[in-house]
């Protein structure tokens, strides 16, 4: 519900983070980088996660705790030659690491809420564009993947 005062959307997470990232490559790759547990500390270092659900081919989703309470999801979603890697996290802060301590509702706690969001959304894009870089290689905007066959391959124009 929206606070007439002050505009503060109370019931919203701290953290609200959507993402969506295309990358080439085949959606197993991809979950079996998802569900490595060294890439999380990489990817979130000071958080911790717990497998809620695994999607298996279509991602994972975490109870999260640590800086941030909440919850963490990556769903791949198979587009034309490769996927959208979307990313989900909602948190709130924590001092000890596992009871939500959420920023006053005053225009310094906004304030420092959308520090870390900024903050996080930032890290988030240079992890998920290195992976990109890592498994698309130096292959051409439109340019066929390397692990494609000639199946695989649209049709010359006629």
């Amino acid at each position: 519900m929206c606070d007439p005062v002050v505009g503060h959307h109370r019931g919203v997470a701290g953290v609200d983070l959507v993402d969506e990232t295309f990358i080439v490559a085949q959606p197993a790759v991809l979950a079996g980088i998802v569900a490595d547990p060294q890439r999380w500390a990489q990817w979130w270092p000071d958080l911790n996660l717990a497998v809620f659900m695994d999607r298996g081919l279509l991602g994972q989703r975490w109870s999260m705790t640590g800086a941030l309470v909440g919850s963490l999801e990556i769903w791949i979603e198979p587009v034309a030659d490769g996927c959208i890697v979307h990313h989900y996290l909602r948190g709130e802060p924590s001092a000890d690491g596992r009871t939500p301590d959420p920023w006053p509702d005053t225009p310094a706690g906004w304030r420092r809420a959308a520090a870390e969001r900024a903050r996080r959304a930032k890290a988030w894009k240079r992890s998920i564009w290195a992976l990109k870089r890592d498994l698309e290689g130096n292959r051409p905007a439109g340019a066929p993947p390397q692990w494609s066959t000639a199946t695989d391959a649209p049709a010359p124009p006629q």
